[in-house]
């Protein structure tokens, strides 16, 4: 949705024509007397829809979610992520399309906490590869949302040619997903077996029974505040680099090149999930203990490009393509070594509280990003 967001803000229908999208589209500024090429809307605002309802499951997934089993909220994820795409795809109207990215957060953010939950039931390596996942999720749907778009498809059609994605996930979960082996399982016959039973036929994610569901409120905080090393650094990279995403990146626009608005943005966004997808699959290559050396990294690299957005003193777009991919690489690098520090630090018994809190971060950074986005832009996009 968010590589979508600058189609979603600023795609007007041609009616009897919603099959082809013009590759070269007209851009139709928000002030015409502006330094910048401005959408009515920031593309924060897809961000804040994209963002808020993912922060409000997170907020409240500690205190509760743990009580509802995996399976329900996995089948809410795929019906959510399908509502998503039909509803931003038949939409008339910038309101419409906004209610269906809250139901693409919704899927999102219930699904990442659920998925990270369910990591403390299999070997700690299991978060690179989830990290890895996450990272390819975001680079193929950025891809093949930048390549159907450029082949001719329109924004709509692109968006319904998704809709096998919350399927596959259904049938992935349910169908393929094995269960993990039992603690004291009567024999290795019994425990292959009980390992390849999809976990539809049996809810064997059940809680453990010195789970989450049994740690009282002051071991909880006790938890909490002893994650708020990891916590505070990964708020500041999610917040350095979404106010680039989605404050900077409509503002940075080069008129010098055969790509039009709405395409830089779409390679922009791509770019950066490709770092993304990098660095989340390199954890058994390289590995962060101190998280906060990435947070200043990416506070350097927001500082540098709001100091391109606004003197224009690069020569060309392939230089901020290349700071784009460094800023996904940098995101991407301080999410798998949180959740793997996390990992190694915590015992078997906090382990899956601990990886439920923690997913408030990146979402705490990311509205934080969004709700100052949206003035920002405002402000100069009135500057003459």
């Amino acid at each position: 949705m968010l590589s979508a967001a600058h189609d979603i803000l600023r795609h007007q229908r041609t009616p009897g024509n919603q099959s082809h999208v013009d590759p070269d589209p007209a851009p139709v500024p928000f002030n015409g007397s502006s330094r910048f090429d401005c959408n009515s809307v920031s593309t924060a605002a897809v961000l804040l829809a994209d963002i808020l309802p993912t922060l409000l499951i997170k907020l409240l997934a500690p205190f509760g979610l743990h009580l509802l089993p995996y399976s329900p909220r996995v089948l809410v994820c795929g019906v959510c992520a399908a509502g998503s795409f039909l509803v931003v795809a038949f939409s008339h109207s910038v309101g419409t399309s906004l209610s269906g990215v809250v139901l693409a957060s919704i899927s999102s953010g219930l699904g990442e906490i659920t998925f990270l939950s369910v990591t403390s039931f299999y070997p700690r390596a299991v978060i690179s590869w989830w990290s890895s996942g996450t990272g390819g999720a975001g680079l193929l749907g950025a891809l093949s949302y930048l390549g159907l778009t450029q082949a001719g498809l329109s924004p709509q059609h692109t968006l319904l040619s998704m809709l096998g994605i919350p399927a596959i996930l259904l049938t992935s979960y349910f169908f393929l997903l094995t269960s993990p082996a039992p603690q004291d399982p009567g024999g290795e016959d019994e425990a292959e077996a009980a390992a390849r039973q999809p976990l539809m036929r049996t809810e064997a994610l059940d809680p453990k029974p010195d789970s989450s569901s049994k740690l009282s409120f002051q071991e909880k905080w006790t938890i909490f505040k002893s994650l708020l090393p990891h916590i505070i650094p990964l708020v500041l990279v999610y917040f350095a680099e979404y106010f680039i995403n989605q404050g900077l990146f409509e503002l940075i626009f080069f008129r010098n090149t055969s790509l039009s608005h709405a395409e830089q943005y779409r390679w922009y966004q791509m770019l950066y999930q490709a770092g993304v997808f990098a660095s989340r699959s390199s954890l058994h290559c390289c590995r962060v203990r101190y998280t906060w050396t990435l947070a200043l990294l990416q506070c350097l690299n927001l500082g540098f490009l709001i100091a391109v957005m606004w003197f224009h003193f690069l020569p060309s777009i392939y230089l901020v393509f290349l700071i784009i991919l460094y800023e996904g690489l940098l995101g991407g690098a301080a999410y798998v070594n949180t959740f793997h520090n996390i990992a190694l630090e915590t015992s078997d018994r906090h382990r899956e509280f601990a990886m439920t809190a923690a997913c408030i971060s990146d979402t705490l950074g990311i509205s934080l990003s969004g709700a100052l986005a949206l003035p920002l832009h405002d402000f100069l996009c009135h500057l003459s």
